[in-house]
């Protein structure tokens, strides 16, 4: 045996972080390479949200705070679940952490023993398993329509064993940017009343970027008979620019979150104190940038969708949210990239894509469903014409 705990073996790093990370290292070797596999917005942390953290430095608020949120922090959140979701929860069932990961892995570790099951739909995102695998538990997958990328009642029924704790619930969906409709997500929450030993954990994290008119809503919401074994979990990463701030959030019962808040006192302590002022602000403070920059992504979207579909052999839906889009391509399956390489996965179209025109996308089977690729159009309109122009040349060289 090994000096490394036998659990880490069943535990794979992280795709996108790989991807991002080899990105980084062509471009440092020279390389002319266009990177779209982080979820990160391009544009910069809104200005308020910057002056509300230096003033804090300012003010001497750099010391440790209470172990999961400040107390202005906690009301923020509450008066946000009040006004965005129709959600009342006290501060005492709110819990701020190190980023929504850390939040949900708190959450696992706190509830997960050995032979529980945690339900995951694809595509997921990649965390969720290995999660669940580091918390002591069993991912039960349950596979979506490959064309909407959002899973069914029945599909759903079939997965719930007695030995499921949990499910993990992500609308808008990285990777897919999926979004279900408020119907939808009844139809699945009628499936989870019958079934009262099953948690929900909802990651919202991309609540705010939806389009075309969409309607978010969330499972505890939609269906207040889940309320009480309900994780409902949101951060300011994504709709606030603060992906490096670090801050993630939830509400949900008290004696969760107390024990979520005894893992997090025994790992990390408090998130960072200037990160949690600056929070306070993100969400007590103006929202007028959020439709503002979603007019963008929407655009960056739309662009994105067009110019994939115009590639030979890929089929790219138009997402409902979030900043993804998640092509198939199956139609390059079996055909030789210019290297002399035959295309046999989904792994092999993204590595000769990188290889070949310098644009890094992450593949599709990261997420649990292949053979498509996840694009992130949280880059600039220039970037993104050149990169897709470069995703038809490749397609088009494909023999």
């Amino acid at each position: 045996m090994g000096f490394i705990a036998d659990a880490l073996a069943r535990v794979k790093p992280s795709a996108t972080i790989a991807v991002t990370n080899k990105a980084r290292e062509l471009k440092a070797a020279g390389r002319d390479v266009i990177g779209l596999g982080a979820g990160e917005p391009d544009f910069d942390t809104p200005e308020n949200i910057k002056q509300a953290a230096i003033a804090a430095i300012n003010e001497g608020k750099t010391k440790y705070t209470a172990v999961d949120g400040i107390p202005e922090l906690k009301a923020a959140i509450a008066a946000k679940f009040k006004r965005e979701n129709g959600l009342t929860y006290e501060t005492n069932q709110i819990t701020v952490g190190t980023g929504g990961k850390q939040v949900l892995y708190n959450a696992l570790v706190a509830t997960v023993n050995p032979g529980d099951e945690v339900i995951i739909p694809t595509p997921y995102w990649v965390s969720y398993p290995d999660m669940v695998l580091l918390a002591g538990g069993t991912p039960v997958i349950v596979n979506a329509d490959p064309e909407t990328f959002k899973i069914t009642p029945e599909a759903l029924e079939a997965a719930i064993t007695p030995k499921s704790k949990w499910i993990i619930f992500n609308s808008p969906s990285n990777p897919s940017g999926a979004a279900y409709t408020r119907a939808e997500l009844k139809a699945l929450c009628d499936v989870l009343v019958r079934h009262p030993h099953v948690w929900v954990m909802t990651d919202d994290m991309y609540e705010h970027l939806v389009y075309d008119d969409f309607e978010f809503t969330t499972p505890a919401q939609v269906e207040p008979a889940l309320y009480d074994r309900t994780l409902t979990v949101n951060g300011v990463s994504k709709a606030y620019a603060m992906t490096g701030w670090r801050i993630g959030y939830a509400g949900g019962p008290a004696d969760l979150i107390k024990a979520m808040a005894k893992v997090q006192s025994q790992s990390t302590s408090n998130p960072c104190s200037i990160a949690q002022y600056a929070a306070v602000e993100a969400l007590n403070g103006t929202q007028d940038f959020i439709p503002k920059n979603n007019e963008i992504f929407k655009g960056r979207r739309d662009l994105v969708v067009s110019m994939l579909n115009q590639a030979k052999g890929l089929e790219c839906p138009v997402p409902e949210g979030a900043f993804y889009v998640f092509p198939s391509c199956a139609g390059t399956i079996g055909k030789t990239a210019p290297s002399g390489k035959v295309i046999g996965s989904d792994e092999d179209f993204v590595t000769e894509l990188l290889e070949s025109e310098g644009v890094a996308v992450v593949q599709g089977s990261a997420f649990g469903l292949g053979p498509n690729f996840r694009v992130s159009y949280a880059t600039s309109t220039e970037a993104l014409e050149e990169a897709c122009t470069r995703i038809q040349r490749f397609c088009g060289n494909l023999k």
